[in-house]
C-alpha cells in the first residue's frame, strides 16, 4: 500500500485546512487509517483514526472537537478537516494504515506510512 498525503500549507490561527491521504496499491484490504503529526523537536504523536467499514473514530484530546476524520473508500482517500487551528498544531502530518479492526493509537501498530504534509499555523 502506498499513501500520498497532500493539502498542507500555511494558515492563520483560528482558520481551517483540510489534508487528504490517497491510498494506492493493495487497497482492497480493509485498513483502518490514522493521522499522526510531528512538530519540530518533538516525537510523533497520534491525532486520530477511522475504521474501514463502520467508520468508527477516535481522537486525541488535543484535537477533539476541532478536527474531523472521514474517508471515502470508493476513492481510497482519507480526509482530515482541521478547524480552529492553533499555532501548536504546526507539524508535519502523516497518514498511516493499519490492518487492525481495533482503533490503534501507537505508531508501531501501523504498517504503512505516507510521506507527510506540512501544516503551519501562524499566530
Amino acid at each position: 500500500v502506498q499513501l500520498q498525503a497532500s493539502g498542507g500549507g500555511l494558515v492563520q490561527a483560528g482558520g481551517s485546512l483540510r489534508v487528504s491521504c490517497a491510498a494506492s496499491g493493495r487497497t482492497s484490504t480493509s485498513y483502518s487509517m490514522g493521522w499522526f503529526r510531528q512538530a519540530p523537536g518533538k516525537e510523533r504523536e497520534f491525532v486520530t483514526v477511522i475504521s474501514y467499514r463502520d467508520r468508527r473514530t477516535y481522537y486525541a484530546d488535543s484535537v477533539k472537537g476541532r478536527f474531523t476524520i472521514s474517508r471515502d473508500n470508493a476513492k481510497s482517500t482519507v480526509y482530515l478537516q482541521m478547524n480552529s487551528l492553533k499555532p501548536e498544531d504546526t507539524a508535519v502530518y502523516y497518514c498511516a494504515a493499519t490492518p487492525f479492526y481495533q482503533l490503534k493509537t501507537r505508531a508501531s501498530e501501523y504498517n504503512y506510512w505516507g510521506q507527510g504534509t506540512l501544516v503551519t499555523v501562524s499566530s
